[in-house]
């Protein structure tokens, strides 16, 4: 038999130290061969990004450490590595695609100047080759016209964009091995497929194994051979994908395999007047070039649309990425310029300037995709959730407390925990927090967008269950912005279809998901559904 690529021997690690410290993976045991895919798969929280991330000594040493265990990978030890040895081995033979693209892109640099980066590091490859390399790269991956987008920063892109630059970078130098956690995130599932596809004909090509840390067990199912179950910093079970899917053993596993979002949206009814319309509502950005900088063609992100939203509904928003979803509403909540009518409970807003707005914001909430680039990392969890309390001098100190810990039960968050801060947090739990901050000003319209995404599916089935329960007590309306469509269409009552800029269609949620008329949402539904 061949040796293993990587292999795994109990391995636990620890943060803190003496009494503070915490244990948050114990023992942990595989391996994985070359030209293999392992699934790791766990709630958030369970120790799967943890575990990852010790391959590469990623962890903020020295407040992490090692009590036990070993990481061999080609027969030498990892831990034992110095840093010079680890940095030749990161990005050219063991490659990441890290779980938020926004906070691992450089904010700074271009998308040419990033990718360039790890190719001169590891390759030597400057100036033209570079440039030819980086355009393949993002041909790959699937960016369209890459040539427009060599020049673009990350804020330039939508989510999806940004995590398949973050792709690009980790297969620039055609590592061995590739940890991928949560690769396809913040992809729609048209996307999510061409991605998992490309990985897969990757590594058949370059032999490359693969670590891949997600939630989504339809991915699971269909891109990994091999499968080991996270709970509480441990492996409870662990097989073949097929006969894990097919005879689960442990508890947990069985508990995971039935999470898949159900139920129904909300019973409600249409009445009264809606709270939220929209008409020939359009967002064009400018493209100015020349000396004088004139306006010489506009990227068209939405085109004129219009909406009508009740109290107590919800509208699902979808589309491939980059297809306008989050503009469309940034733009309602005038967080950039649009053009058309927007009216809020009666009142014509778009012309509102900021000033005029203000007192309007705390009945119009966002939820944001990513939640590490929309938290303050100097601000513990019970300032960022008050924030809004205090900006809109809503009670004393106390009752804002006390409001404080009620919401971060609503969210099923510990409130003993309020005082922490985002970073201490797994990824769902900081979804959590942000739902929490948005939820604690008891708005009327909430708009969240991508706020399932991060999460595992048991705790998706928790906050859709939550969101509903919300929507109920306070005649919430939402505006639900996804490339989930299990999600969508457990809480949409209406559902808008858009690619490139357009709706392409519109109706009732059960409506379009029973009979889709166009191509496009017909191939949307058919990623998203098959097994």
């Amino acid at each position: 038999m061949t040796k293993p690529l990587l292999s795994i021997r109990n391995l636990s690690v620890r943060f803190g130290e003496n009494e503070n410290a915490v244990n948050a993976v114990n023992n942990v045991s595989f391996d994985i061969d070359a030209g293999k895919t392992l699934a790791l798969v766990g709630e958030s929280g369970s120790g799967k990004s943890v575990t990852a991330m010790s391959i590469l000594k990623l962890l903020p040493y020295p407040k992490a450490s090692h009590p036990n265990g070993e990481i061999y990978y080609s027969g030498t030890d990892l831990l034992q590595n110095n840093e010079a040895q680890m940095r030749s081995l990161r990005g050219d033979r063991i490659s990441v695609i890290f779980q938020e693209p926004m906070t691992s892109l450089n904010p700074l640099h271009n998308i040419s100047r990033q990718i360039g980066e790890t190719l001169l590091l590891h390759k030597g490859l400057t100036g033209q080759q570079a440039r030819e390399r980086t355009l393949e790269l993002l041909h790959l991956v699937g960016i369209k016209e890459p040539e427009k987008r060599l020049q673009s920063y990350p804020h330039e892109l939508s989510g999806g964009q940004r995590q398949r630059v973050m792709i690009a970078m980790a297969l620039a130098n055609d590592p061995e091995m590739l940890i991928a956690d949560e690769p396809t995130t913040a992809l729609d599932v048209t996307i999510q497929e061409q991605i998992l596809e490309l990985l897969q004909s990757l590594q058949q090509k370059l032999g490359m194994a693969i670590l891949l840390i997600t939630h989504d067990l339809n991915i699971v199912r269909r891109y990994s051979h091999d499968v080991c179950v996270m709970y509480n910093g441990r492996i409870v079970e662990r097989n073949t994908t097929a006969l894990l899917f097919e005879q689960p053993l442990h508890d947990y596993t069985q508990k995971l395999l039935n999470a898949e979002p159900g139920g129904a949206p909300s019973i409600s009814e249409l009445n009264g007047s809606p709270l939220l319309t929209t008409e020939a509502l359009k967002v064009w950005f400018p493209v100015k070039k020349g000396l004088l900088k004139r306006t010489v063609d506009h990227i068209k992100a939405v085109n004129p649309c219009n909406i009508n939203l009740h109290p107590g509904r919800t509208l699902g928003v979808v589309g491939e990425s980059g297809s306008g979803k989050t503009t469309l509403g940034l733009a309602i909540l005038k967080l950039i310029n649009s053009e058309g009518a927007i009216s809020f409970d009666e009142q014509r807003i778009d012309q509102f300037n900021q000033q005029q707005v203000k007192p309007l914001r705390r009945r119009m909430q966002i939820v944001f995709q990513d939640p590490y680039g929309s938290l303050s990392p100097r601000m513990s969890v019970s300032e960022s959730i008050g924030e809004g309390l205090e900006i809109h001098n809503i009670g004393t100190v106390e009752e804002r407390e006390q409001m404080i810990i009620d919401t971060l039960n609503e969210v099923g968050l510990n409130p003993d925990d309020r005082h922490r801060y985002p970073h201490e947090f797994s990824g769902g739990q900081r979804q959590r927090i942000a739902i929490a901050r948005a939820v604690i000003l008891k708005p009327e319209l909430i708009i969240l967008d991508e706020p399932t995404s991060a999460l595992d599916r048991t705790v998706q089935s928790q906050i859709i269950d939550l969101l509903r329960d919300l929507q109920l007590r306070y005649n919430l309306a939402y505006i639900f912005i996804s490339h989930d469509l299990a999600v969508v269409k457990a809480l949409s009552h209406d559902l808008l279809v858009m690619q490139h800029g357009d709706i392409i269609e519109q109706g009732k949620a059960s409506s379009v998901f029973a009979k889709p008329q166009q191509p496009y949402t017909q191939q949307l539904l058919r990623a998203a559904f098959q097994h």
